[in-house]
């Protein structure tokens, strides 16, 4: 029997959680790693080492597989060009990934669709990001199109001042991306997978918590969220990957606005897996990492009906404790339901590690599920002391 070679272009957290779904799927799975220590590495049994930026390290990782899918967004569109006429199978393919790579074709592609957009505007020099803001009303939002991601990359602007001090972003990056501040009541997530023939399937929208700029939270069914803006927030991401040509998995993030456009707004899009859909391993009948290697083989999707009443994701920030394991213990008996997954990451502060799941059945409430979580969570942050052992 022969069964299907998955490349994955990056070795972070996402290509290992691919791993286990591929094993039970019987498919091989390699991942060309940024370094040896790389999270990925330790979960599949081939991890060259290799610069996705460099077009010859892609082709010599390309050889041998069947599909070619990634970790991250970063590789550039020529070497993904350059290996689609070289008969390489990509998924999703660039014209496609451009617009998770560039916010500002994202901006403009969910405008040709007419869906509910931000005000926004490209601006190649400070008068035009002071135009926009007498425009539009102060404060505004100031992005880097590409590279920006868990809140890196974004500024706050409350003033034609404050404008004037961003000069030097210009220099770097040009042009910029000027957003409205969006008034909003919370975020959302909805997350869909495409196959290259064109079947496809959503998950439920969720509630996102994010601080600074960081996923910390996921609550799946997003609570007392109106059946009619779910629908039509779903609607909106399958719209868009069909648009696109997207294959694997998207997550559309959103701004919930009631009383505004479908009561909802367009912020970022992410083509792979993503934090917001982590819950899905253990609350959903298809985890994200499943569908997305089924889609990118154009195989049929999976089921991604919720298992119990409500399932909650708690981020795993790095903290006081360096020794993940001599927390585990006291973190898997404080709740037996709860499923802990790790990264192989060192620990440095603020850092994404791990993240905790829990799935509550009937009966069960979304804050008494996000508090379990988060005390688990918080013994591996912190430790637990020989004293309070």
């Amino acid at each position: 029997m022969s069964f299907p070679v998955i490349g994955v272009v990056g070795g972070g957290q996402l290509a290992r959680m691919m791993a286990p779904p591929a094993t039970a799927l019987g498919l091989e799975l390699r991942v060309l790693a940024e370094a040896e220590d790389v999270s990925a590495v330790p979960a599949v049994a081939t991890a060259p080492v290799g610069d996705y930026r460099n077009l010859d390290d892609l082709r010599e990782f390309a050889r041998g597989v069947d599909v070619l899918t990634f970790d991250h967004e970063h590789v550039p569109t020529e070497h993904l060009l350059t290996l689609i006429a070289e008969g390489v199978n990509v998924q999703p393919g660039p014209a496609a990934l451009v617009h998770a790579q560039d916010k500002l074709r994202m901006r403009a592609a969910v405008d040709r669709l007419s869906l509910p957009n931000p005000r926004w505007t490209a601006v190649h020099h400070v008068d035009d990001l002071v135009a926009f803001g007498d425009k539009i009303g102060w404060p505004i939002v100031l992005k880097t199109p590409r590279g920006g991601y868990d809140g890196k990359g974004v500024r706050v602007l409350g003033s034609s001042a404050d404008a004037a001090a961003s000069i030097d972003w210009f220099g770097a990056m040009s042009p910029l991306l000027a957003e409205e501040m969006v008034p909003f009541s919370r975020e959302l997530s909805v997350l869909i997978a495409r196959t290259p023939s064109g079947a496809s399937r959503a998950w439920p929208v969720v509630h996102t918590v994010q601080v600074n700029g960081v996923c910390d939270e996921v609550i799946a069914p997003a609570p007392g969220l109106d059946p009619a803006v779910a629908q039509a927030a779903q609607s909106a991401a399958l719209a868009i990957a069909t648009e696109l040509g997207v294959t694997g998995v998207m997550a559309a993030e959103l701004f919930e606005t009631p009383g505004r456009g479908q009561g909802f707004l367009v912020n970022e899009l992410a083509m792979r897996p993503h934090n917001t859909g982590h819950w899905t391993q253990d609350g959903c009948v298809t985890s994200q990492f499943e569908q997305h290697l089924r889609a990118v083989l154009d195989l049929p999707l999976g089921g991604t009906g919720v298992l119990g009443e409500w399932a909650v994701m708690k981020n795993i920030l790095g903290g006081e404790n360096t020794d993940l394991y001599s927390a585990f213990p006291a973190a898997l008996s404080a709740d037996a339901e709860a499923k802990l997954h790790t990264y192989g990451k060192s620990v440095r502060p603020g850092r994404k590690i791990g993240h905790v799941n829990l799935v509550g059945g009937e009966g069960s409430e979304p804050e008494e599920l996000r508090t379990r979580a988060a005390h688990v969570a918080a013994v591996v942050r912190d430790g637990v002391s020989k004293e309070t052992a």
